[in-house]
């Protein structure tokens, strides 16, 4: 038996290949499915079966594509769900046959009611691992106020109850040798505090995940698991919708999206279309020249997330400027991995071409925290820190301003256009993509520190982790 971890940094997002004598198993595919369909071929096994922990918020699975592509069969925990593809609705303790291993199908209602963890257990019947979904990641556990954003009626404080019994009922009295494997780690929006560590034995976690601390009581825990949420991104209910009914083929969509305008075609598409332009190079560089009202979200960062935190329509067509024309698949599949799929062509030759034929461009004006140094011995200077509230809290600068940027591009409105200001992120990602955002307003009125926060912290620049309560409210 093989049992691999498929790890995608860019959305803290893990799937699952398991193989054994000649059949295979995928649990929780990404969108694009050449390379699982490439990896199958390679190993030559036969796909049987598609695992799916439940119905994804955070990205858009590959489980309709990947079906119709190998005549493998979708299998969901108990759900009364109806979907717009075939699929196998499974029962708790359901026993799935691959190759000479079997894999039980735990059914652990919390995170969403169909939630499902799946124990593999190896050609001699040793219980192996635990495909434990969002139902438990290393050090947290699955928020449970996502589902009431499809369904109403499932409060937060429900799943939560649910949870606690999945937990307590279903997971801890498994062996502790049993290796954890989750859907995510640090850095998804789908779990408060995750380790940065992508398994652990559920033994560790026995003694160390708050969640599955003993002494709490129902209540107890309903508190701790709800304490401290933010709002989740504004895509996941959508993303839901979309595991649910199913979807484009990912071949189409590149289709449409690979289609290359040279300048004044492109000029033309996006007047007609009022398409997004969406400049996906490195901030850095940007900052140093760009077409008119396009935003800057780098291929390099959490791309996706930033998408679907900040592009409110998923609907909305999009005209992509890339590093160069081979990147622009790329940049289409991480669209598409959270539902952004009306990308409908790109800028050859990038914005080198734009510029060379002396069209408009815009800049971003920076400045170094050496130089931020020096303004502010001068002057006082409104300083808009645009990381999360956690971030700020933990350090800032005296007298900063806090808009986080994670809050979606409605936050836009709150900064001043009267006065001129100084903006910065972490390390100058984020910063730039507010920038753009800015500029598409209409303010000009604004220097991003190149570096961010990090480099600002490196200065005597005074900071504290004090936080006014009524800037809380």
């Amino acid at each position: 038996m093989t049992l691999e971890q498929i790890y995608t940094g860019c959305i803290a997002e893990a799937a699952y290949y398991i193989t054994s004598i000649g059949e295979a198993a995928i649990v929780d595919p990404l969108r694009e499915t050449q390379p699982y369909l490439d990896r199958l071929e390679r190993d030559g096994v036969k796909l049987k079966y598609i695992f799916e922990t439940h119905f994804h918020a955070d990205f858009v699975s590959g489980h309709v594509d990947l079906a119709k592509k190998t005549g493998a069969t979708i299998v969901y925990g108990p759900t009364e769900m109806k979907t717009g593809f075939e699929m196998h609705v499974g029962t708790d303790g359901e026993i799935f046959k691959v190759g000479g291993i079997k894999i039980k199908l735990i059914h652990t209602p919390g995170h969403t009611m169909e939630s499902s963890c799946f124990l593999v257990s190896d050609e001699d019947g040793t219980e192996k691992g635990l495909i434990s979904g969002d139902t438990l990641f290393i050090g947290d556990v699955g928020r449970p106020d996502l589902a009431q954003h499809v369904i109403a009626d499932l409060t937060q404080d429900k799943l939560s109850r649910h949870l606690y019994n999945s937990l307590r009922t279903k997971i801890m009295p498994l062996s502790d040798d049993l290796i954890v494997y989750p859907n995510h780690g640090a850095g998804s929006a789908c779990g408060k505090n995750m380790s940065k560590e992508t398994t652990d034995t559920l033994g560790n976690q026995k003694k160390t995940n708050y969640a599955l601390n003993p002494e709490l009581s129902e209540d107890q825990f309903v508190a701790a698991i709800l304490s401290g949420l933010t709002a989740p991104p504004q895509y996941f209910p959508k993303n839901v919708v979309i595991n649910i009914q199913g979807y484009e083929s990912l071949d189409s969509i590149l289709k449409k999206g690979k289609k290359a305008y040279d300048v004044a075609a492109f000029e033309v598409v996006a007047n007609e279309t009022k398409a997004l332009i969406l400049d996906t190079r490195a901030p850095e560089v940007f900052a140093l020249g760009h077409i008119p009202n396009s935003i800057n979200i780098g291929i390099d960062g959490s791309f996706a997330m930033w998408v679907g935190e900040l592009i409110l329509d998923i609907q909305q067509e999009i005209l992509i400027v890339a590093e160069n024309n081979e990147k622009v698949e790329e940049v289409i599949i991480r669209l598409s991995r959270v539902g952004y799929d009306h990308a409908i062509g790109y800028l050859q030759g990038g914005f080198g071409s734009w510029k060379n034929a002396g069209k408009e461009i815009q800049s971003i004006h920076r400045i170094s925290a050496e130089q931020l140094v020096e303004h502010l011995k001068k002057e006082t200077l409104v300083l808009i820190d645009v990381r999360k509230v956690s971030e700020f809290e933990s350090e800032h600068l005296i007298d900063s301003i806090n808009i986080p940027l994670n809050l979606g591009s409605n936050t836009i409105a709150q900064f001043p256009k009267d006065e001129a200001f100084i903006l910065f992120c972490a390390g100058g990602y984020r910063s730039m993509i507010a920038a753009s955002l800015l500029k598409q307003k209409g303010y000009h009125n604004f220097v991003d520190v190149i570096g961010g926060f990090s480099a600002i912290a490196k200065t005597d620049i005074p900071k504290t982790n004090y936080v006014c309560p009524t800037t809380l409210l």
